[in-house]
């Protein structure tokens, strides 16, 4: 194991285009300003981006594709890479070199293995229960876990552990996570591992807020085109925005030099964007993908639906407490812009991934709000049908892709249950009343308040009888 602990090194758990748009590139444009930090990616499963770094001499490209211009850019700042699967004890001695000085984390919101309707470890995941047993870790927290641990009992140096994954208090709940974890294991590991995190760890905040679609073909021929042979190039959106609660244990990069913003309000930041950006990009998906639209920017051309998307953030602003000075009208003014770049090329299906997980950082407490003031947010309400008239459809029926959900069998299996005699109105309403209420798929709060269920009801049956202009109707 290194011993220099004069290193400054970042390890990445998830190589893929988000933080290579992102954090490798504040980290990089950081590096001009202060002292240089090295980036080790570490890749889950998948080989392609370890390879085609390896091939390039650990160098890619960030395309900025903004609505008239391409703008690339050469990264350098990951230096290193390799492939969990294939050298799982690695990810555990490299977490516990003392040369690691910050843990980082894009591994998506499934990746945390976080219980349906709680905020807890989900003790009973394939993951975590191989983990729990013994031998090379599989899961995201068993390898922090394993890593920890070592450390712990090698060098003891503190480190700081850094979610960029869009989940509710990341930092906070990563944190939790881990206690989760170390109350499972056996009492004298468990004991070493909360004593090494209460004492040495740090788990701060924070907010990312990047568009980064999949990599194409056609992104791979515009990095050609300029000039730079590149096999896995990442498309990204112009705009860039990260926020952190300054709470690292064994110091950073001086990311507030790339334009980071390091704040105690990192909680109000989030908030606007998982609200204002990604529930409306969630609706968008939805309703783009019931209507045949492959693509984001031809969702929100649709006056119909960008009509429905900006009323769902009308509902969202009341919600919301906003940061010091911030501008929420020019900030929505400016999603709409970034909504409607069509240069991105960013999937519905891809944006409307992982619906049962997204939606419940998206769509609950906003919903709750506006409940216990004696209304029901019918905007918010739509969004929930259309994730499961998504859903709930057979594969191919009529959506432009089938986004993946990893709750999909559960939820089909509910909707067989739930979907017995009477009208079609009568069915899809039971349907969700079973989803909601009885099963509390977005939390048992939300399933206390029969009267959303209703609403998500009415709009599900319109759905599935008039499609997105019925239901849309039904929204005014």
């Amino acid at each position: 194991m290194n011993a220099d602990r004069g290193r400054r090194r970042i390890l990445h758990l998830g190589l893929g285009n988000f933080h290579r748009a992102h954090q490798a590139v504040y980290t990089e444009d950081a590096g001009r300003a202060g002292e240089p930090w090295e980036i080790t990616g570490v890749a889950g499963n998948t080989r392609g981006v370890v390879e085609a770094l390896r091939r390039q001499e650990m160098r890619y490209s960030v395309l900025s594709l903004g609505p008239e211009r391409t703008a690339v850019r050469q990264v350098a700042s990951v230096t290193d890479a390799f492939v969990a699967a294939d050298e799982p004890r690695r990810v555990v001695e490299e977490i516990a070199d003392p040369g690691t000085r910050i843990v980082s984390l894009t591994v998506t919101e499934k990746g945390y293995d976080i219980s349906a309707g709680a905020r807890r470890l989900d003790l009973d995941a394939p993951g975590i229960r191989h983990d729990l047993e013994g031998g090379a870790p599989r899961s995201t927290i068993g390898r922090l876990a394993a890593g920890l641990l070592l450390r712990a009992r090698s060098s003891g140096t503190p480190v700081t552990v850094l979610s960029c994954d869009n989940i509710t208090a990341n930092g906070t709940t990563l944190a939790g996570l881990l206690r989760d974890f170390a109350a499972a294991m056996p009492p004298r590991d468990g004991a070493e591992l909360r004593a090494f995190l209460d004492g040495a760890v740090s788990c701060p905040d924070t907010m990312v807020d990047r568009i980064v679609p999949a990599t194409t073909d056609e992104h791979r021929r515009l990095a050609a085109e300029s000039g730079v042979a590149d096999d896995e190039p990442v498309p990204a959106e112009p705009f860039s925005m990260w926020v952190l609660r300054d709470a690292f244990a064994a110091g950073r990069p001086a990311w507030e030099e790339a334009g980071a913003v390091l704040t105690d309000q990192v909680h109000a930041y989030e908030t606007v964007k998982v609200r204002l950006l990604n529930g409306s990009h969630s609706l968008l998906a939805y309703l783009g993908l019931l209507t045949g639209r492959a693509l984001i920017a031809d969702a929100a051309a649709d006056e119909g639906i960008a009509g429905a998307v900006s009323r769902l953030g009308d509902e969202y602003v009341p919600t919301l407490d906003l940061p010091d000075g911030f501008d929420v009208s020019a900030y929505r003014s400016q999603l709409d812009d970034r909504f409607a770049n069509r240069r991105l090329a960013h999937r519905t299906a891809q944006v409307g991934s992982d619906g049962s997980l997204k939606l419940a950082q998206r769509v609950p407490d906003a919903a709750l709000w506006h409940l216990r003031r004696g209304t029901v947010p019918t905007l918010l309400a739509l969004t929930v049908a259309a994730w499961l008239r998504c859903t709930l459809l057979p594969a191919g029926d009529g959506l432009a892709d089938m986004p993946p959900d990893p709750g999909a069998e559960r939820l089909r299996a509910l909707g067989d249950r739930a979907a017995g005699a009477g009208s079609p109105a009568g069915r899809a309403r039971d349907v969700v009343r079973t989803c909601l209420v009885d099963e509390a798929v977005l939390g048992r709060e939300l399933a206390d308040h029969g009267e959303f269920a209703d609403a998500v009801g009415e709009l599900l049956a319109a759905l599935e009888a008039g499609g997105v202009p019925a239901a849309l109707e039904a929204t005014r």
